[in-house]
């Protein structure tokens, strides 16, 4: 939980607030504070904000990273120009030109709660250095440039803040399709990346989950989940290893017959368990065709390849409890390497009772199964195709908004079994000159959802369209390439010229 309060002690200007074409009655605060009030003042802020960090996090370098961070967001248009004389108080050039940020805990674990934190004559009072951090993205959304006096200003001053996020876990899917990550143990593996320039080395995946952690410009403290999708979506997996399909012309599921297929599990698990520190890892287990066992996929491949036909005869199993059989002997894997799994929901669907009681189920091919997981005791990772799935385009922003992982669920301990959403961005439809627009500004409407309370949210399309819309202006200033946020389909251009705040 954080709070934030933006106060000055001697006095407050009167000066220039937000664009007079927006709705200044509402709180451009992108995801709503659960509970926040405001002035009618106006407060300048030094180019030259200092920052000192007292109590446990006065020697935490990430804090002081994100601090330099926000700074250059806030002073992006800022020249260092003084504001007028008439605009100014005599005392003092600037209102704020010191932050203060109180840090009541000495660790920098990220975690669950993100601690607390406060902005008074702007201090921010937070119990871990990552409720600070969510504090300092909270006032740099208070501060916007004015072209008029050349100068940041706070409007609405003074601001009281007291916010905390709703669900613990906030997540965004990035597809990378086929196998582009360089398993050392395994050097062929590879092999099946689209092509030799496009892929990654463990230097690069180590990078990632750094910048992710430690640097990114948004904020820091952000989590890395990786999947290894098993036992389906591996047929690159034969690319380098062959021995892995079940035969030439069955390339997936994975031959589950051969020991050598989970011990290469077991390896790329291995190998990539320093790279990715983050207690949950996702073994995938969709699109199985859990419910057709009797259709041409399984049938065909499983029971038409003599081996493994064999294999399945002599153990007493059908398809559907071989795949079972996959699906536990890789959670054994992933448990065992201090991980614990996240299956997609078709592994519930199929056999809950086997599942290790830790899985997280991670719903996607529609509502009522989050409620169907934390029934039996399992946490649920919500997202639902029809309305969190980016690659979805004619998913409009409220759809994507007005989502409720918690529908059909009213016992409040089976609530908290509910850990959070993700939205997903698969890559069929998308590279590196699409992939910004398409995520943006939707995933910001889902962020919202994850994050504020019920009771602080609007039911009021039009006063959250606005905000959005600012939201999305402001994405498009710190460099990030969200589409309008109205398009019928998403990442479509502007329909015609005209402001950002209205298109």
């Amino acid at each position: 939980m954080f709070l934030i309060w933006v106060f000055q002690l001697v006095g407050l200007n009167s000066g220039f607030g937000l664009n007079s074409g927006l709705n200044q009655s509402l709180t451009y605060i992108w995801p709503l504070p659960c509970e926040h009030t405001s002035g009618n003042e106006t407060l300048t802020v030094n180019p030259a904000l200092s920052l000192s960090i007292i109590g446990h996090g006065g020697s935490f370098r990430i804090l002081r990273e994100g601090f330099r961070r926000y700074k250059r967001i806030i002073f992006k248009f800022s020249s260092g120009i003084s504001v007028s004389k008439n605009s100014r108080r005599i005392r003092s050039l600037y209102d704020i030109s010191a932050l203060r940020i109180i840090v009541k805990s000495g660790s920098d674990e990220l975690n669950k709660t993100e601690g607390k934190s406060v902005v008074w004559e702007t201090i921010i009072e937070a119990s871990t250095i990552y409720g600070a951090l969510r504090g300092l993205e909270t006032f740099s959304q208070l501060c916007a440039f004015d072209y008029t006096t050349k100068s940041v200003q706070i409007s609405r001053a003074p601001w009281y803040i007291k916010d905390k996020p709703r669900f613990a876990y906030r997540g965004l899917l990035l597809d990378t399709d086929a196998f582009p990550l360089e398993v050392p143990a395994y050097p062929k593996l590879w092999n099946g990346a689209y092509s030799k320039w496009e892929r990654y080395t463990v230097e690069d995946a180590s990078r990632i989950v750094s910048f992710s952690y430690y640097l990114a410009w948004c904020t820091a403290g952000i989590h890395v989940m990786a999947e290894v999708d098993v036992p389906g979506h591996a047929e690159s997996w034969g690319t380098g290893y062959p021995d892995l399909w079940p035969n030439a012309t069955c390339r997936e599921p994975l031959d589950v017959t051969k020991n050598f297929t989970f011990d290469l599990i077991s390896g790329i698990l291995s190998e990539i368990r320093e790279i990715f520190p983050f207690e949950l890892f996702h073994l995938g287990g969709d699109e199985v065709n859990t419910d057709l066992w009797d259709s041409f996929v399984l049938t065909d491949c499983w029971n038409k390849t003599r081996h493994v036909k064999q294999w399945l005869d002599d153990n007493k199993m059908k398809p559907k409890d071989a795949y079972r059989y996959f699906v536990l002997k890789a959670q054994e894997i992933a448990i065992s390497k201090n991980w614990t799994p996240v299956n997609w929901e078709e592994t519930f669907n199929a056999f809950a009772k086997s599942l290790n009681p830790r899985t997280v189920v991670h719903n996607w091919l529609g509502p009522g199964v989050c409620p169907k997981a934390v029934a039996k005791g399992f946490k649920c990772i919500f997202s639902n195709q029809n309305v969190w799935y980016l690659d979805h385009l004619d998913v409009s922003w409220d759809e994507v908004y007005y989502a409720e992982p918690l529908e059909g669920i009213g016992n409040k301990s089976k609530q908290e079994l509910v850990i959070g959403g993700e939205v997903c961005m698969w890559g069929e439809t998308v590279d590196t000159s699409n992939v910004q627009q398409t995520i943006w500004p939707r995933a910001a409407a889902a962020a919202e959802r994850l994050w504020s309370t019920e009771e602080a949210l609007s039911a009021d399309n039009i006063t959250v369209l606005q905000r959005l819309q600012y939201f999305r202006c402001l994405l498009n200033r710190r460099g990030v390439q969200a589409a309008p946020v109205t398009n019928y389909y998403a990442r479509n251009p502007p329909s015609g010229s005209g402001s950002c705040y209205w298109q």
